[in-house]
C-alpha cells in the first residue's frame, strides 16, 4: 500500500566531532521517503526552491517515490545548520531559514487523496491538519511527528490534529514537554488521552519505546563504533517504521513490533555517514542482516 509523506525537502549544514559539511541535501521528508522506499511505494508532498537541482532530485530517482507532489517555488529551499555536542546527544541550532517553506500551503495531487497510510512529518500543525482535510477518504493510519517548537508555540493547533492521529512519533524530551510528566509511561498515558492510540518515543542511542494502551515494547539502540551524523536518524526511523506497516497492510501488535525493529534498523544506518550518503548506498540485503542483529540483541531464554 502507498505511504504519503508530507514534510520538508531541505538543505543542511552540519558539524559533528567527526567532521563538518557545509551544505547537503536533507529534510524530514527526504530521509523518511528514502528509508520508507525500501519497503513500500511513497508519495512525496513538499516544496523546494530554485536552488534544488536535477542532481539533488537524483536521490529519489530509481526508487518507488512519486515526486509529483514536490512543488517548486521561487526562492531558496528551507535551510538548517547545527552543531552537535561531543557526546552527539544534543545539538545547537546555528541558523534556520524558512525560505519557500514560509509560504508552503500544500495542495494534494488528486491521486494522492486516497493514500491509505499517511505520515505528517515535522511541520506546522495547522499545515498538517490542512493535509488531512484534503483526503478523499479516511486513511487506515495517520502518523505524526512534531517538535518542541510547535509544542511551545502552537499547542492548540497541535491538539486539534492529534485527535485525528493514530500514531505519534516524538522523542523523550518532547513526550515530557507535551504531557507535563517526567515519567515516560505517565507521559504516554496522558498523550494517548489526546487522541493517538499508539506512541513511539525515540530515545536516541538508547533505542525506542512503543506504548499502545497498556502494552509496552522496547527496542535497544544498535551499538555502533562511530556515529557521524545523527541529523536524519529520527526521520529515517519513521520512514522504516511506516514503510514496513504500509507494505504489510497490518496494524496489529505483531506488525507494530516488527515495524519498530525496522525503524531502528534504518535509523542506525542513517547515522553512519553524513546526510543521506549511507541510505543512498544501502541494500535490502544489508537491511535484512541488521534486522537479524537486532533480533540477536534481545534474544534470550528464561
Amino acid at each position: 500500500m502507498s505511504l504519503l509523506i508530507v514534510g520538508t525537502v531541505a538543505f543542511d549544514a552540519v558539524e559533528t566531532p567527526h567532521g563538518k559539511v557545509g551544505r547537503m541535501l536533507g529534510g524530514a521528508a527526504t530521509y523518511s521517503a528514502v528509508a520508507a522506499s525500501f519497503f513500500a511505494p511513497v508519495r512525496l508532498l513538499s516544496v523546494v526552491g530554485e536552488d534544488f537541482t536535477h542532481r539533488d532530485h537524483a536521490v529519489f530517482r530509481g526508487r518507488p517515490i512519486d515526486t509529483r507532489g514536490l512543488e517548486r517555488a521561487k526562492g531558496r529551499s528551507f535551510f538548517w545548520s547545527g552543531r552537535y555536542t561531543p557526546d552527539m546527544n544534543d545539538r545547537v541550532t546555528l541558523e534556520t531559514q524558512l525560505n519557500v517553506l514560509a509560504e508552503f500551503d500544500p495542495r494534494l495531487p488528486e491521486h494522492y487523496r486516497d493514500s491509505p497510510f499517511v505520515f505528517l512529518s515535522n511541520l506546522q500543525p495547522s499545515v498538517q491538519h490542512g493535509v488531512l482535510r484534503q483526503m478523499r477518504r479516511k486513511p487506515r493510519l495517520v502518523a505524526l511527528d512534531t517538535m518542541n517548537y510547535w509544542i511551545e508555540g502552537a499547542l492548540s493547533d497541535l491538539r486539534v490534529v492529534l485527535r485525528r492521529v493514530q500514531v505519534l512519533l516524538i522523542n523523550d524530551a518532547e513526550a515530557r514537554q507535551l504531557s507535563g510528566r517526567h515519567n515516560l509511561l505517565e507521559a504516554a498515558e496522558r498523550i494517548q488521552a489526546m487522541g493517538p492510540r499508539a506512541l513511539v518515543i525515540k530515545r536516541g542511542e538508547h533505542g525506542a519505546i512503543l506504548v499502545r494502551g497498556r502494552r509496552i515494547f522496547s527496542v535497544p539502540g544498535m551499538p555502533l563504533r562511530r556515529v557521524f551524523d545523527p541529523t536524519g536518524a529520527g526521520d529515517s526511523f519513521a520512514g522504516g517504521f511506516l514503510g514496513v506497516l504500509a507494505a504489510s497492510g497490518r496494524l496489529d501488535e505483531s506488525a507494530l513490533r516488527r515495524a519498530m525493529i525496522y525503524g531502528s534498523v534504518m535509523g542506525s544506518f542513517a547515522v553512519e555517514k553524513f546526510g543521506l550518503e549511507r541510505l543512498r548506498r544501502l541494500t535490502r540485503k544489508q537491511i535484512r542482516e541488521r534486522a537479524r542483529q537486532f533480533q540477536q540483541l534481545t534474544r534470550f531464554e528464561l
